[in-house]
């Protein structure tokens, strides 16, 4: 069993007052981990919605994701205890690098040892990957050992259900995330999700997400929106049948949503 919750709120491209509103709409409703990164902008202020939501640091899981910027051995512990100021928090329960960025300079096993060194002294509690593809989770294996590897967290819905790759990460015992698991909300107009959604009286978000967590995926949706935070959640009580999974499994069409050139390696 991975350690990472199945459920968490995502944070990405919420700034200012809508990331704290955000946030504390979802402690409120019982979400209990929360996903930022360094370049959301938006640590502070996620800090400042757990600190007045009433809701204890133990009882809460925490993941921000290191910047290209901070890669280097001088600067990656510096970048996250930084982090760590604006969180309000003296750990963080999940630590990832953001992008592989092979061409910046930095090499896979130094910001790997980097980043174990940031665990070694106590600042994240766990360490991980995101955006990574098979060539390099391996070297990331080998720099720090694959079972320090808590999880890769990628891109992955409906539309883009990464196959190779998540075949890949689960033969290495090896948890997967998924973000954008609703595709910018382009699936949640797809006809088939549509009519799954329609058979179990549920809504096509509940439907996408479930199917994600139903093949064992963690998942992060973000809204703005109290009534979607709160459907969301609903999506965990949600049971596809074999017929669902098949028909959603069908939808497959590489619909890749994110690739920053420059950051992203080659995709499997």
């Amino acid at each position: 069993m991975s350690s990472i919750p199945a459920f968490g709120l995502g944070t990405f491209r919420l700034q200012g007052q809508v990331v704290i509103d955000s946030v504390r709409n979802g402690l409120e409703l019982g979400y209990r981990a929360i996903d930022t990164a360094q370049i959301y902008g938006n640590e502070a202020e996620v800090g400042e919605a757990i600190a007045t939501s009433g809701v204890a640091r133990k009882d809460l899981f925490l993941t921000t994701k290191i910047w290209v910027d901070n890669y280097a051995k001088d600067k990656l512990v510096p970048s996250l205890e930084e982090s760590l100021s604006k969180l309000r928090t003296d750990h963080v329960d999940l630590t990832l690098i953001h992008w592989p960025a092979p061409g910046n300079g930095v090499s896979v096993d130094a910001f790997m040892s980097a980043l174990a060194d940031a665990k070694a002294k106590g600042l994240t509690k766990q360490i991980g990957i995101s955006n990574f593809n098979i060539a390099l989770t391996r070297e990331a294996m080998a720099a720090v050992g694959k079972d320090t590897i808590a999880t890769n967290q990628i891109e992955l819905s409906p539309y883009l259900q990464n196959r190779r790759v998540v075949g890949f990460l689960q033969d290495e015992g090896i948890h997967v995330t998924s973000y954008m698991t609703l595709a910018y909300g382009k699936v949640l107009q797809d006809p088939v999700i549509g009519a799954i959604a329609q058979r179990h009286q549920s809504t096509p978000a509940q439907i996408a997400l479930a199917w994600a967590m139903q093949l064992g995926y963690s998942v992060i949706p973000s809204s703005t929106k109290r009534e979607n935070l709160a459907s969301n959640l609903l999506a965990a009580s949600v049971r596809l049948s074999d017929e669902d999974m098949r028909e959603i499994a069908a939808l497959e069409r590489n619909g890749r949503e994110v690739s920053p050139q420059g950051l992203a390696a080659e995709w499997d």
